[in-house]
């Protein structure tokens, strides 16, 4: 990539006005044509290999795009031992996600995360913790990370966490609809799910690992975007095979072909496993080869991610002093 290919500087790396666009309406179930949908995977698994070592950017170029992806992570915490002191702890590093002398050199003081993800039990005390920021709080549903919830209690959790507060609503699909190719099954799932989020942005969950085959992944992505999600998102971190390039780069042209066929922009969310300012930086490259520089804002990309934000303060402040800081200088909560 060429070093000038995110055509920014950290000082104007959040400076982009946030453009709206039209949202998923969704369309009919179209099986024709979600069934005709392939993946080659031994291409896509080349493809996706060539990325970590062709692209590069260095020196300010690369602070501009690490600044892009801190814009871009849903800062995250879904353990079962949250405290409400913690997600206040992780509201104030998502105003402020790295120390305030770094932001002034940067030219970035205002620059925060793209959403804070919690727990249903959690969403008041995030809400109130970013109140004046303009940070979303994205909230898991739908029995997350199973899905397999009574389906009447799965819809009324995503209406009480809408009730909330929550403008964003991460829910997770019944892998067996996929398993077992009952696309209609699946296609009916996701649309109730839509219309129970009201006017919170729903992200598709779609635990790509759980999923079999690529092919499965491109068929799940297309028949999810038909019914009405806003973003389609890989994993919920809690599988042992998470967010990985081949996967994202399925799941990125059945945006690409959706797109082309109804002009709606879908969104993309990465999640689980990827921890590295340098994998942060592949994403980015893959997301602008593929999408385009529109799809490389926070209502278009989401980094689902807890400890990717300490490792790119750390890169940051390498840049600015020439040496690494100790990891404890940047405690996420």
């Amino acid at each position: 990539m060429p070093a000038t290919a995110l055509e920014t500087s950290p000082k104007t790396a959040n400076a982009l006005p946030q453009v709206t666009h039209t949202r998923n309406p969704g369309m009919p179930l179209d099986l024709d044509w979600a069934l005709s949908v392939q993946a080659n995977t031994s291409a896509i698994e080349r493809r996706a290999a060539t990325l970590p070592g062709r692209r590069s950017v260095k020196k300010e170029f690369q602070a501009a795009w690490l600044a892009r992806a801190i814009s871009c992570i849903d800062l995250t915490t879904l353990a079962g031992d949250d405290t409400p002191q913690r997600v206040r702890r992780l509201c104030a590093k998502a105003r402020q996600p790295a120390r305030a002398e770094v932001l002034a050199a940067l030219g970035l003081p205002n620059l925060t995360t793209g959403a804070v993800c919690v727990y249903h039990d959690m969403i008041e005390t995030a809400v109130e913790a970013l109140e004046g920021s303009g940070i979303p709080v994205a909230a898991v549903s739908t029995g997350f990370p199973a899905g397999l919830s009574p389906f009447h209690l799965r819809v009324k959790e995503i209406e009480e966490s809408v009730a909330a507060g929550a403008e964003e609503i991460d829910i997770v699909i019944s892998r067996r609809h996929v398993l077992t190719g009952n696309w209609q099954a699946l296609y009916d799932e996701m649309k109730e799910f839509r219309a129970a989020c009201g006017d919170a942005h729903v992200k598709a969950i779609l635990a790509t690992g759980e999923l079999g085959t690529l092919r499965n992944v491109a068929k799940a992505s297309m028949i999810t975007m038909m019914a009405g999600a806003d973003f389609i998102k890989t994993s919920t971190g809690k599988e042992s095979v998470n967010a990985t390039l081949p996967v994202s780069l399925t799941m990125i042209r059945a945006i690409r072909a959706y797109h082309q066929a109804t002009g709606i922009r879908i969104g993309y969310k990465p999640a689980g496993g990827i921890s590295k300012a340098k994998d942060a930086l592949t994403y980015l490259a893959l997301i602008k080869e593929e999408l385009g520089d529109r799809w490389l804002r926070p209502d278009l990309f989401r980094f689902g991610a807890s400890s990717l934000l300490g490792d790119i303060e750390r890169q940051l402040e390498h840049h600015l002093t020439g040496a690494y800081s100790a990891s404890y200088r940047h405690p996420m909560g």
